[in-house]
């Protein structure tokens, strides 16, 4: 039997195998040969001294510690947790460079969009102190502490804060589905050095954009100007393969363009704005310079010299520069006249008659609103509405204390202008108060979405003199936590508000959106591990081999970190009872773990019978290396096909 992978995924193995994959002559036993490959890609590859170039101490290193495998684990905590068996959202404590380690196996290539408000970097902002050889015992430090400046006279403000971004980037764009999106608030300290490591990172060509937000009006900061803007970079993973941005449309424009209605008809009470058929704009096209017949038997054609020979509707010139055309083919318009999308009213001096003479007639096509507002409208680079001030308002509510949040309001916009997310994977790992997670629930509700979420936030310590931790918060997760839990509350009454039962058999409709979450902490492997200059006695070295688990950990504990390193953490699981033994079932028939001891024949048997395509066993758990291989013989024979492991 094999062994589970004990650490998160090997990005640079990964990295190796696509070149390997795309360039095969540049591979010369298993390394790359550099020559060959610069060879293969020609004059694409820049050998200059000088170069156009962003860097700065510490940018390679960063680059290896995204790379470098990690062997932390998550572990469950169900006491913090809120409809465990059923929930497939995910909050996660921890340093977030270590999770988006561990969700890649699980998670690579599966998240729509992501939504970071990391440190703006402005001195007095918590800052993550990574360390190049060991993150993990690091993160244990920092949750020890309330915060951590990054003032300019250490000489590494900037440095420090690329240092943290760049690894952590890079994992979050591994995680990205090839029509994912990911949107990063910041303000104007590092805005331009994080527009260079997106562009690096992404891919200049794969930036869809940087909007202005107003996050408050007025104030009086400043030695120069008050701050009332900040910004959003977007960028996407492939731009060939994001889908357009739409946002509804407002009812100011509603109100503003779309007054005439339908009079008759299929689509009789229906709004629509008039728009000419003719536009000054428009280029000369050969097919498009031809005569309408007006409701009064008179013709009309766009401005111009060039006429067709004939008064008759349907006849055609070649137009020449400086003739106006119509919009559409004459084909076309005979086709929209007969759909009814065609009206006329008198507009004059824009066309003009057989004559050459300016007719009292325009013409218009019919722009439909509900048409108009199933395809949505582009949405600007400029967000005006929803300043900070409304998260206030919102926290107020359910009564939690916390500043400088991001409006739900403003985080649900972002997941309605991308494409098709209504069973988006959202990603947050710079949570804070989880609006990310609220916006994504409050979506869910109002659309009958099934948005999942996974939070991620650093467990940071409240000062003891904020009004968080007097209301009795410890830590920022602990604040993101119940807001979730009150959130959801909130969601659901005003549902069931607007969804009244009838009162006797109650009503038909019911409330389905996912208000639980599953909480998971960061903490080092169950896996007790091997010291190869440990010196030990025989009896000592039996027992140490017999201990594969650390003694402090559950088999829930355990089980996790299976699915974790397997790669199906996003899987359900379901306690089962087979042959007297408890067993866990991961998805409908992906995977059987069992974790007893005592592993019988009977035992094995009953497992083939439910036709997992995956077995995982203690190897502790088997009297002898004969069992183990009966085990597998049986397994095997039974059609257990994608692999029996061990752990």
């Amino acid at each position: 039997m094999d062994r589970i992978e004990s650490l998160s995924l090997n990005i640079e193995k990964n990295n190796i195998d696509k070149i390997k994959e795309l360039f095969p002559e540049a591979v010369e036993e298993g390394k790359i040969n550099f020559d060959m490959l610069r060879a293969m890609l020609g004059d694409e590859v820049d050998d200059s001294k000088e170069k156009y170039q962003f860097t700065w101490n510490g940018k390679a290193k960063s680059i290896k510690l995204a790379q470098t495998p990690s062997s932390a684990t998550l572990r469950p905590c169900k006491e913090k947790s809120k409809n465990w068996d059923t929930t497939e959202n995910l909050y996660i404590e921890g340093d977030n460079l270590e999770v988006l380690k561990q969700l890649q196996k699980t998670y690579y290539g599966k998240i729509k969009m992501i939504y970071i408000d990391p440190p703006y970097n402005t001195g007095n902002d918590f800052v993550y102190n990574d360390s190049f050889s060991n993150s993990l015992e690091n993160y244990k430090k920092q949750t020890n502490q309330f915060s951590s400046s990054n003032p300019e006279s250490n000489g590494r403000f900037h440095t420090n804060w690329l240092n943290m971004m760049y690894p952590r980037l890079i994992l979050a764009k591994n995680l990205m589905s090839d029509d994912g999106v990911i949107f990063l608030s910041i303000g104007q300290d590092e805005l331009e050095n994080l527009i260079i490591i997106c562009n690096e990172i992404f891919g200049e060509s794969n930036r869809c954009g940087v909007i202005s937000r107003i996050m408050k009006s007025g104030g009086a900061k400043g030695r120069f100007f008050s701050p009332n803007i900040e910004y959003i970079l977007v960028y996407c993973k492939n731009i060939n393969s994001v889908g357009n941005f739409r946002e509804p449309i407002s009812e100011e424009v509603i109100n503003k363009l779309y007054t005439s209605i339908e009079t008759d008809g299929v689509r009789k009470g229906e709004k629509y704005r008039p728009f000419g058929l003719y536009q000054s704009s428009l280029d000369s096209r050969p097919n498009q310079r031809y005569y309408i017949e007006c409701p009064d038997g008179s013709y009309v054609i766009p401005p111009g010299e060039t006429m067709p020979n004939q008064n008759v509707d349907g006849a055609m010139v070649l137009p020449k520069n400086g003739d106006g055309c119509w919009r559409w083919s004459r084909e076309r318009y005979l086709e929209e006249k007969q759909k009814g999308n065609i009206t006329f009213k008198e507009s004059k001096g824009v066309l003009i008659d057989s004559d050459g003479k300016p007719s009292k007639w325009n013409v218009y096509t019919k722009i439909w609103l509900s048409d108009r507002q199933e395809d949505g409208a582009v949405p600007i680079n400029l967000i005006s509405k929803w300043e900070n001030r409304i998260s206030k308002k919102e926290l107020s509510e359910l009564n939690i204390p916390f500043d400088f949040a991001k409006p739900t309001e403003l985080i649900k916009y972002m997941m309605n202008i991308i494409d098709d997310s209504k069973n988006a994977v959202i990603l947050d790992f710079f949570s804070g108060s989880a609006s990310t997670a609220h916006a994504a629930m409050k979506f869910n509700s109002d659309d009958k979405g099934n948005r999942k979420f996974i939070m991620i936030q650093l467990p940071e310590l409240c000062n003891e003199k904020s009004e968080a931790y007097k209301a009795g918060y410890k830590n920022i997760c602990e604040i993101g936590e119940e807001r979730i839990r009150r959130a959801g509350e909130q969601i659901k009454a005003e549902w069931e508000k607007e969804h009244p039962s009838d009162g006797l058999f109650g009503s038909e409709e019911q409330f389905t959106t996912d208000i639980g979450f599953k909480v998971f902490k960061l903490d080092s492997t169950n896996v007790n591990e091997w010291d190869p200059n440990m010196k030990l006695d025989e009896k000592e070295l039996a027992m140490r081999l017999g201990e594969v688990f650390k003694g402090d950990r559950s088999k829930e504990d355990i089980l996790y970190e299976i699915m974790l390193k397997y790669g199906v953490f996003d899987k359900q699981v379901e306690e089962i009872d087979v042959n007297g033994k408890t067993m866990y079932r991961v998805g409908k028939r992906y995977m059987i773990v069992c974790l007893e001891d005592c592993i019988t024949s009977e035992d094995v048997k009953a497992i083939a019978e439910l036709s997992p395509r995956t077995v995982i066993f203690n190897e502790a758990g088997f009297k002898n290396d004969n069992d183990k291989i009966n085990a597998l013989y049986n397994l095997e024979k039974a059609g257990v096909d994608e692999g029996i492991k061990c752990i």
